[in-house]
């Protein structure tokens, strides 16, 4: 199966990004034909400053492989690197209805949380469509909230497939029901927009600090307190067994511990999950060169599905 996923340079990974998608990534890189890269081209509707995008995009590849994409296996690149995405996604904006993209819910959520409303933005699906049908893409990894574009992605194929014939594959989502949305701490998605994240590779302090913001109710130390709809709760449980989970639940059942306490413990959780990949991290972070040099192994693969791709579309359209 050939699977497709891209994950934007947008600052530390958070661990909304992990279970969300890169530990689906992870799991299925042993038996598909994976396809991952850092999506640089999407990061500028939120960011134009080139230091700030290139490192960004650096930190990024290496947050990733030190989670375990293992270039070996996977094919890694980064999106700049395959140009081709960008003329096929000129080539399918001729074939996407504004209607289509009037109705993106993810636009409008963005342009309400205050990022400025640009026509890359309002783009961003074609874009997101041709990276996925430039590599013949079977399945996209999304969280719920990218379900819409990818239907997108497979309605725009459909109608270059109904003009010129048996052109593009089409996609499916594949969503992981348990951890399709990972809460933050107010208790809303976790993303970098909201400002409300617990990062990877953060600092000690740091990460101390953003657990420390998670928002709780006001219920006494002593008294019972209800799993089910607690932020930190719905955090933890992200990292625990089914036997952990009943454990911790016991524990707001019974009282007699605050929210701090079980701050404390959601650090403790986090800090022990991505021991080794912070250390992988630190080293790959000391020597970018080998980062470049990882990424432009990539990109020469996945330069020939693009090339492959493209020459049809020029038969097609007269390029």
């Amino acid at each position: 199966m050939k699977v497709i996923t891209g994950l934007q340079p947008s600052g530390d990974l958070h661990i909304g990004n992990y279970f969300g998608s890169i530990k689906q990534m992870l799991n299925m890189q042993e038996e598909n034909q994976m396809y991952m890269f850092i999506a640089n081209y999407h990061a500028m509707t939120s960011n134009q400053n080139g230091e700030v995008l290139q490192q960004n995009s650096l930190k990024a590849a290496a947050a990733f492989l030190s989670l375990g994409i293992d270039p070996q296996k996977s094919i890694f690149w980064l999106q700049s690197d395959i140009k081709e995405v960008l003329e096929l996604y000129w080539i399918l904006s001729q074939f996407t209805p504004m209607g289509l993209l009037e109705r993106a819910h993810s636009y409008k959520d963005k342009i309400a949380k205050g990022l400025n409303s640009s026509h890359g933005l309002f783009s961003y699906p074609v874009l997101m469509a041709a990276d996925i049908l430039l590599f013949d893409a079977q399945i996209v990894p999304v969280g719920k909230d990218q379900i819409q574009h990818v239907e997108i992605a497979r309605d725009i194929a459909l109608k270059v497939n109904n003009e010129w014939g048996e052109v593009f594959t089409l996609p499916k989502a594949k969503i992981n029901e348990e951890v399709a949305v990972v809460l933050g701490t107010d208790g809303s998605k976790m993303s970098k927009s909201y400002k409300n994240t617990i990062d990877i590779f953060t600092s000690q302090k740091v990460l101390k600090k953003q657990i420390s913001s998670i928002v709780t109710d006001s219920i006494a130390l002593e008294d019972p307190k209800e799993f089910s709809t607690c932020n930190i709760y719905n955090i933890a449980k992200l990292f625990l067994d089914k036997t952990q989970q009943e454990n911790l639940q016991e524990r707001y059942k019974k009282g007699g511990e605050g929210y701090g306490h079980f701050k404390l413990y959601l650090n403790d959780l986090i800090n022990d999950h991505f021991a080794y990949a912070k250390n992988e991290y630190e080293n790959l972070i000391a020597n970018p060169s080998k980062i470049k040099e990882i990424l432009e192994f990539g990109a020469q693969k996945a330069r020939k599905t693009a090339q492959k791709t493209m020459e049809k579309i020029y038969a097609k359209i007269g390029l």
